[in-house]
């Protein structure tokens, strides 16, 4: 308590975060040795000298306080072993306390952070509503010469206030030689070192009135977009090759190059390292030095001896020097590879799933040559979390160090070198996935935002009727007359078999998206080049009813293929998730009624209810391990879920990074959108190239009026594995034999 009253008022100067967290940094760190809670201190205050005498007097002060209160223990030791009659008696056994979880800077900061990550963006997000701004990247503008309490500079206020949270993430990414830098709008611009800050315009323009809320040019918004994206990209490629050239010269894992090269390294040969050795031949014909050749020696004797009385090295001392240190942080690095990945992984199992996973994931070769010839960003990458698989506690958490913001032009970093351009953490790690597996061809760069719309109306523009064959008067756009006909749709590619198609012990489920948006009025948005400037109806049904008929047509279906009449599983999702139970042809309108429809669209939080609901049945095969969450076995029988969408969940990247560590699964995406829409076909091209590179994953979409039989039909294939004929499908397609028992 003592050490707690000194050091938090002290903490406070240096981190200005709430007293709470403060408080548990001040308990964690006290927890640690002597040297480990200096390195801890010292990745979350830097060298400052404030920093440094402060984690000096703190181990001073946690030293007098355990002397205190150990004479205090002495003093009362007789008092506690008389025990009160009223007094528990103890256990006569007690069990091992828990290991303490492992942490380290970037896992402290992460903490900080997520504690009001979701919120800022929530806040975010409320004011551009607020303010009629649709574009995401774009964040409401006030400018006044005097103090104002509108939403928007509140909201500035509080983002500034979140310095010493943003300070504290740039430290523990940040790699060697890189600097921190923010947009805190109060900050003097001339001595800002943000790079964004004079070489990227501002999406509002120029010379708007101050009197009240700024509104983005569509001009200056695309010329800020293409701005972005080349300083973006420079910026990138500087850091990566920044990195590349300060990893070590020396293999940090070989002892003899770091036993071996040192003692061999004099003066005399880091001297010899600048000129040709002389041979045999050349040393034995020299017998006796000339007079000049004496007279130059004795000069550059005393030239060396005043050169060393002022402290000057010379050329090979400083050679010397420079390899001493390389060796020294060759063996700082190895040692701290070595503590990482023990903290990490203390035993066996856990070093077993994560070496299985990075084979599922087809990493194991990279991990390896990052361990071996890039030690630094393996480090890096290595307290990131990236070569193990995710965190089951991270898929009911409001935010997670998968959910965090990247902000290139605000200075909210991510992981990797070449972050920018990411819009959070889990795209960035799983695009540097895709990038680094086994079998990649080049680098799968996530497109810009131009790119990604260019590419969107392209799919959009490639729609066309869908075929006649598949009519049906019961399709919910007919029964409530929305507008006439079905809408165009782009054909998905011709199906393609890559797991084994479906057995009868596989396990088929239903995740349902019941996020608001289900419930809204269609509309799609208005553009002004790549300004969104409102959104316009679109004459359908509504997203809700759509994925009711598209799941009444697929159980069906397979009831009839499965012979399965108890029903499959429905799981619905939007900031929580909930079991509703087997649904069948029967009981689909009654199941239906307990919906309830609202809230955010977290698919992470569904698939973890999900991933229990399989686990629960098959846990005989399977094992549970206390982070990593279930792990199937050989004969854990495969789960084939059907997921309905209506939109981009905000966790996608997480849960498509978690798909590919996976083999025991097959997901089945339904992707229901608005008719006309670039923001769809966006996120359609997003699951195409997923489901291209990940084959436990396939994907079909439909817009506007929907042909809900053509849809059924291409589902089956893919959930089902293998190319179901037309009169199979309608086969299927009859109503099932349910019978009053079941």
């Amino acid at each position: 308590m003592a050490l707690e009253q000194w050091a938090l008022p002290q903490l406070s100067k240096l981190l200005p975060l709430d007293e709470e967290s403060l408080k548990q940094i001040i308990v964690y760190t006290d927890a640690l040795p002597d040297a480990k809670a200096a390195e801890h201190l010292r990745g979350l205050l830097g060298a400052s000298p404030q920093a440094l005498d402060f984690i000096t007097s703190f181990n001073k002060h946690r030293s007098a306080a355990a002397v205190a209160e150990s004479k205090q223990a002495g003093d009362s030791k007789d008092s506690e072993r008389v025990n009160d009659s009223k007094d528990k008696e103890l256990p006569a056994y007690a069990p091992p306390s828990h290991r303490r979880l492992h942490t380290n800077p970037v896992i402290d900061a992460g903490h900080i952070r997520a504690r009001d990550e979701q919120q800022m963006q929530n806040l975010l997000q409320s004011i551009q509503i607020q303010y009629g701004i649709y574009n995401s990247e774009i964040e409401p503008e006030h400018d006044t010469e005097y103090y104002c309490a509108c939403p928007i500079h509140n909201y500035m206020r509080l983002k500034s206030s979140r310095s010493g949270v943003q300070d504290m993430w740039s430290r523990a990414v940040m790699y060697p030689g890189e600097k921190a830098y923010n947009d805190i709008y109060q900050n003097p611009t001339i001595f800002s070192s943000n790079p964004y800050r004079r070489r990227v315009v501002s999406p509002y323009g120029y010379y708007q009135p101050a009197w009240g809320p700024q509104k983005p040019n569509p001009d200056s918004h695309a010329r800020s977009i293409h701005q972005t994206i080349q300083l973006n990209n420079t910026l990138n490629r500087e850091a990566q090759g920044t990195i590349d050239a300060k990893e070590p010269k020396v293999n940090i894992w070989d002892d003899n190059d770091l036993n071996i090269v040192m003692p061999n390294m004099t003066i005399a040969t880091a001297g010899d390292q600048k000129r040709p050795a002389e041979s045999d031949e050349t040393r034995q014909s020299i017998s006796v030095p000339s007079r000049n050749d004496m007279e130059t020696s004795t000069k550059s004797s005393k030239l060396a001896s005043f050169r060393k009385s002022l402290g000057i090295k010379s050329s090979e001392e400083k050679a010397v020097a420079k390899t001493t240190k390389e060796i020294a942080h060759a063996r700082e690095l190895r040692n701290a590879i070595l503590a990482e990945e023990q903290g990490r992984w203390p035993d066996e199992q856990w070093r077993q799933i994560v070496a299985a996973y990075q084979e599922k994931v087809g990493m194991t070769r990279k991990i390896a040559h990052l361990r071996a010839r890039q030690p630094i960003q393996y480090l890096h990458l290595l307290r990131a979390g990236y070569f193990e698989p995710i965190l089951v506690a991270w898929a009911g958490a409001a935010s997670n160090p998968l959910k965090f913001s990247i902000e290139a032009a605000a200075g909210w970093r991510g992981i990797t070198p070449m972050w920018r351009g990411y819009e959070d953490t889990a795209e960035e790690r799983l695009y540097w996935v895709l990038n680094h597996r086994d079998g990649s061809v080049g680098m799968r760069m996530k497109p810009d935002f131009i790119s990604e719309m260019d590419m969107a109306r392209a799919r959009m523009a490639s729609a066309v009727e869908p075929p006649p064959e598949y009519y049906s008067v019961n399709d919910t756009c007919h029964l409530q007359l929305t507008s006439p006909g079905y809408s165009k749709q782009v054909m998905p590619p011709p199906f393609r078999a890559y797991d084994r198609p479906a057995v009868p012990t596989d396990d088929t489920m239903i995740l349902l998206d019941v996020s608001g948006s289900m419930d809204f009025d269609p509309v799609r948005p208005n553009y002004n080049k790549y300004l969104i400037t409102g959104y316009s109806r679109s004459t359908q049904p509504k997203n809700k009813d759509v994925a009711r008929a598209i799941i009444r047509r697929f159980t069906d279906a397979m009831a009839n293929h499965d012979h399965n009449f108890r029903g499959y599983d429905l799981t619905t999702f939007s900031s929580q998730a909930h079991y509703i139970g087997m649904i069948d042809h029967q009981n689909l309108g009654a199941m239906w009624r307990n919906i309830r429809i609202g809230g955010g669209t977290r698919v992470m939080t569904g698939w973890q209810k999900v991933k229990d609901l399989h686990f629960q049945k098959h846990s005989a095969s399977a094992i549970h391990h206390p982070v990593y969450g279930w792990q199937a076995g050989p004969e854990t029988p495969m789960l084939r879920l059907l997921l309905l969408l209506d939109g981009e969940a905000t966790d996608m990247d997480e849960f498509e990074l978690d798909l590919l560590g996976l083999s025991w699964a097959h997901v089945t995406i339904f992707l229901i959108g608005v008719d006309g829409c670039p923001h769809h076909h966006r996120h359609a091209n997003e699951l195409q190239r997923i489901s291209d590179v990940n084959h436990h994953v396939s994907f079909i979409d439909a817009q506007g009026n929907t042909p809900e039989r053509f849809v059924t039909h291409e589902l089956l294939k893919r959930h089902l594995g293998y190319e179901i004929s037309m009169s199979e499908f309608e086969q299927m397609e009859e109503l099932p034999p349910y019978s009053e028992s079941t």
